[in-house]
């Protein structure tokens, strides 16, 4: 169950507030619609209870707000918007992914692939989904860690008619095993095809709280669309007609030669018009939009100026948002003609009293306009075509029975609809049930990685080019001579900052963190990339790996180049090979470090990149600076003293290890990297706490 209470935006500048004072409640086992024209706060309201924004107000999933659940996807499934994934990644490779950073075992992404229907597909690259299989996709990663409660903002936009269908059976039977199901959606006849429950928004307020089957009747009707060049002269015949038989026919002009005939049928308004000459451009059956306050004037927290007149009901009148025209060759195949039922009669739905005003028309007919007439309604004559109630525009299963059947007022459903009246063409199946979840371990975060930066080729790409260019480099330098053997080794002139392999290593870990926030696969987790210690720990051990074998890589492949163009006298091993061995393996690690901790602080992969880059060119010279100054004089300068070891030098096992270490750190590019990677570090952490206290 959720409980939605007081959400509020905060306002921007002067602008009011989108969401203001939302509370709803969306209870298990029903499928519960977020209704709202584009801008009315659906997804502001989704993102509020997810905390994804900032603003006011709480949300409940089952009796916890969302930040005091240890694991949110296990409890909350979250689709908005497109599949947050890299395009070069595979399907199968990016839920397995997502079931390390869950703690699932590899077979959980099989098994949803199978539910899902993307077993045949489980080898393509996200990019090149079609909009239907991604949406699948995305129903598959909210459905992964098995979790209690679907939230998802619009997810059959842009579908066919059959993936929609399939996407809502899905979300049915979801509701249909006990789970919870909220869905946002711009159109009120799909609302009322696969809800239970329908909760309108309209300008950042809650107009309506209904369940589907009083949704459908005081909201939706049906009418006939008619297009002709003399709109005028047939809506006066229309309402001529409906008082000579004394029926309750509504015609409102909708502009320009389009009419909505409330009340009467297609082959009614086709003979009207035969018999008197009107040529007629368009006659089809429809279902009307009476707008976001329709028959709202029961809810209590409705505003005032929302509600219809208690004596006229729902006014058919002018709508902000005009029904597009019907497509006649739209959804031919989900559009079976259903049988008409005996009882139903267009008479029954609700009609007002009085005739309402037409839109004004801003081209003008010079023919007369008169208003639209209504006559007053007569018994249910047995003769009137019950065809009226069930427009072929709708989908079977869409509650059309339920606008033209209406019922008064005290004659309610006992139970909302919990399937449609048409049967469907296919069983879905959900993914079997997960009834016990692994403990958390350490080892999580760190599959998580493995399997993040496994799943793409830019880690090889990289890999390669830094093995090439450094391959490249080093018989350049070799054949230019008069360079030092461990820079020629490390592929490293004289002229740049950081030797191929550094700068390689350093791009690696941006990336670590720069593809994360680019390509958020854990932002269904809590919004934003999570600043956790495990998560961080996890990348810089994974970045640490990579380095070291990028860095015994280059090395390797350098010398054994050499070896084959020079001889063996440019490869012959140094006297001093440990420590050029320690601190070559340590500047790779430094800058893979670097580039982790500051594509995190700053979010951008070019960000981390540029603090790898600017350690020799910013921080060493400004490192050498101070130890060299007049802050640290003394018999020997700073760096000196600091490689000599420590002042008082006690004998134990690890000293000359020590040393080796503080002499590294005297260096000016140890000691920069060392500092600036303690400095991304602090940073980090402070980030990490701002957004805690958040």
């Amino acid at each position: 169950m959720i409980q939605a209470i007081g959400l509020t935006s905060i306002p921007r500048k002067e602008q009011p507030s989108a969401v203001d004072n939302v509370s709803f409640e969306a209870h298990a086992g029903r499928v519960t619609a977020l209704l709202g024209a584009p801008g009315a706060g659906k997804t502001t309201v989704l993102r509020l209870m997810l905390e994804l924004q900032r603003g006011r107000g709480i949300t409940y999933f089952r009796g916890r707000p969302l930040h005091r659940i240890a694991h949110p996807a296990h409890e909350v499934g979250v689709l908005l918007g497109d599949v947050p994934g890299h395009p070069a990644r595979s399907v199968r490779g990016h839920l397995r992914m997502l079931c390390a950073a869950s703690g699932l075992p590899a077979r959980r992404a099989d098994e949803v692939l199978e539910a899902v229907g993307l077993v045949s597909l489980r080898d393509e690259r996200l990019g090149t989904l079609s909009r239907g299989m991604d949406r699948r996709l995305g129903l598959a990663c909210a459905l992964l860690p098995d979790p209690h409660t679907l939230v998802l903002d619009d997810p059959a936009r842009g579908l066919a008619v059959a993936e929609r269908r399939w996407l809502y059976d899905m979300l049915r039977e979801h509701a249909a095993q006990g789970g919870t199901v909220l869905c946002g959606t711009a159109d009120p006849k799909e609302a009322a095809r696969f809800a239970d429950h329908v909760i309108t928004l309209d300008g950042g307020r809650i107009v309506a709280d209904q369940r589907a089957a009083d949704f459908a009747r005081t909201r939706l009707r049906p009418r006939v669309a008619v297009r002709s060049p003399h709109a005028a002269r047939l809506s006066v015949l229309l309402a001529q007609q409906a008082r000579s038989t004394q029926r309750s026919v509504e015609v409102v002009r909708e502009g320009g030669n389009r009419l909505c005939v409330y009340g009467s049928t297609c082959a009614e308004v086709g003979e009207t018009a035969f018999r008197h000459g009107i040529v007629v451009h368009q006659l089809a059956d429809e279902i009307g939009d009476m707008g976001p306050g329709a028959g709202a004037d029961a809810q209590p927290q409705q505003a005032p100026e929302s509600r219809p007149s208690a004596e006229t009901g729902p006014q058919p009148g002018p709508n902000p948002e005009p029904e597009p025209e019907p497509d006649p060759e739209a959804d031919p195949e989900s559009e079976p003609n259903p049988e008409p039922e005996p009882n139903s009669d267009p008479n029954l739905c609700p009609e007002p009293e009085a005739a309402a005003t037409p839109n004004p028309d801003p081209d003008p007919d010079p023919e007369p306009d008169p208003e639209p007439e209504t006559a007053t309604p007569a018994p249910a004559s047995p003769e009137a075509d019950p065809a009226a109630s069930t427009p072929p525009e709708s989908s079977p299963d869409a509650p059309d029975d339920d606008a033209s059947q209406a019922a008064p007022p005290q004659q309610q459903p006992t139970t909302p609809r919990t399937t449609p009246p048409a049967p469907r063409p296919a069983t879905v199946t959900l993914p079997p049930s997960i009834l016990v979840r692994p403990a958390p371990t350490p080892l999580r975060p760190v599959r998580y990685e493995i399997r993040r930066a496994a799943g793409v080729a830019t880690g090889y790409i990289v890999g390669a080019c830094v093995l090439a260019v450094s391959a490249l480099t080093a018989v350049l330098l070799a054949r230019i001579g008069h360079t030092p053997q461990p820079r020629l080794l490390a592929a490293w002139p004289v002229e740049l900052p950081l030797p191929p392999a550094a700068l390689g290593a350093g791009l690696l870990g941006a990336l670590a963190f720069g593809d994360e926030f680019r390509h958020p696969a854990l932002a269904a987790d809590r919004g934003t990339v999570p600043r956790r210690l495990g998560l961080l720990t996890a990348k810089l051990f994974v970045a640490s790996l990579t380095a070291l074998a990028l860095a015994v890589l280059t090395v390797g492949c350098t010398a054994e180049l050499l070896y084959l163009v020079y001889g063996g006298e440019l490869v012959a091993l140094p006297a001093d090979w440990p420590a050029l061995t320690a601190g070559w393996l340590a500047l790779v690690t430094g800058c893979a470090w670097a580039g982790v901790l500051a594509a995190g602080v700053f979010r951008s992969t070019t960000a981390g990149l540029a603090a790898v880059v600017a350690v020799p060119l910013l921080v060493v010279p400004a490192v050498h600076k101070i130890t060299e100054g007049p802050l640290l004089r003394g018999p020997r300068p700073f760096a000196g003293r600091l490689a000599d070891g420590l002042p008082l030098r006690r004998t134990f096992g690890g000293e000359q290890h020590l040393e080796a270490l503080l002499r590294l750190l005297a260096q000016p590019v140890g000691g920069a990297m060392a500092l600036s990677v303690l400095a991304l570090l602090c940073a980090y952490a402070f980030t990490g706490l701002r957004s805690r206290v958040r």
